[in-house]
């Protein structure tokens, strides 16, 4: 699903621009999706109940604010991609139709009320992410903290992944994520250094290759894990050089899914790489050493996450040889 225009927003803080620095922008326009990126509308009774679920705790799901064509699939699972700290990111970033703008404070109930979202959902494996908070101190390394705290004691059985902003100049942050012992951690490259400043202004790619890199050194037994983006305008080698990259770091996991345009203000698409290409960049990935690679037009950061925790997990055991 492709939204063609949304530059307003409607709710408790009325009407509003959703990207505001985006209205400027002259209009791209939409390509028109090949066959193998087409999915089936949301609507099962079990996405209906997930959704419920989310409304009653009122909480944000970057399934929803992302606008990600897999959410009638994994809904249909009670698979959700909790996002916390509110909708409202202080970054600008091109690609990404969360909306943008000076966030509210935080909600003190939020890491309780998620702890009891992932009971009733009766999660194996939960995903948590957030928008850019780079108005807090810790850029919401503590909210982490207290979230992961709270999904243990109401869901004590339930795996925690993180999928954290890069916590750029917030000293000291990464270490209070990675000390409250998620199962998996997760930053997003999203696209290859030569795209940083046109797709990502706000974010600087060494920066994040090291955030990587530090929460392996913090915690070695910790998985980690990124991803990146294509049809961006991107070139295979720089590709692969992002993967000569991440192994550097010790990234364990690597996931590349096709750009999808949200909307005609946002950085269009250069074109749609085409499943075999993506199963190519799969045999790349695995033969540079990553335990788990997840490369198709549909792959997200989140899509199939807890099926791909067991897998990375007995990639570990046999890498290790038990």
């Amino acid at each position: 699903m492709v939204t063609l225009l949304d530059t307003v927003s409607k709710g408790r803080a009325g009407d509003r621009p959703r990207h505001p620095e985006k209205l400027a922008r002259p209009d791209t326009p939409v390509l028109r999706k090949p066959p193998w990126i087409r999915v089936k509308a949301p609507g099962s009774p079990v996405y209906q109940e997930t959704r419920r679920i989310m409304r009653e705790n009122n909480l944000h799901t970057v399934c929803e604010e992302a606008g990600c064509p897999n959410i009638g699939e994994c809904w249909s699972k009670k698979h959700a991609t909790m996002m916390i700290m509110g909708d409202t990111c202080t970054r600008a970033c091109a690609f990404c139709n969360v909306r943008t703008g000076l966030p509210g404070p935080l909600d003190p109930d939020e890491p309780a009320k998620v702890g009891d979202a992932v009971a009733k959902l009766g999660l194996e494996h939960v995903v948590v992410t957030s928008v850019d908070r780079d108005d807090l101190a810790d850029g919401g390394a503590g909210h982490f903290a207290a979230v992961i705290h709270a999904i243990r004691q109401a869901a004590p059985g339930t795996t925690i992944e993180v999928l954290t902003p890069d916590f750029l100049r917030k000293e000291g942050a990464l270490e209070v994520v990675v000390e409250a012992r998620p199962d998996v951690f997760n930053h997003n490259l999203e696209t290859v250094p030569s795209r940083y400043l046109e797709i990502r202004p706000g974010a600087r790619y060494f920066h994040s290759l090291r955030l990587l890199q530090q929460a392996k050194e913090l915690d070695p037994t910790l998985f980690t894990k990124s991803g990146i983006m294509v049809g961006l305008g991107e070139e295979r080698n720089e590709v692969q050089q992002v993967m000569d990259d991440l192994r550097s770091a010790e990234v364990d996991f690597l996931t590349i899914g096709q750009y999808l345009q949200p909307t005609r203000k946002h950085a269009p698409v250069d074109r749609f790489v085409t499943p075999e290409e993506f199963d190519a960049y799969a045999r790349i990935a695995t033969a540079k050493g990553f335990l788990l690679v997840s490369s198709s037009p549909l792959t997200r950061s989140s899509y199939h996450a807890g099926d791909d925790f067991a897998r990375l997990r007995d990639a570990r055991e046999t890498a290790l040889g038990r």
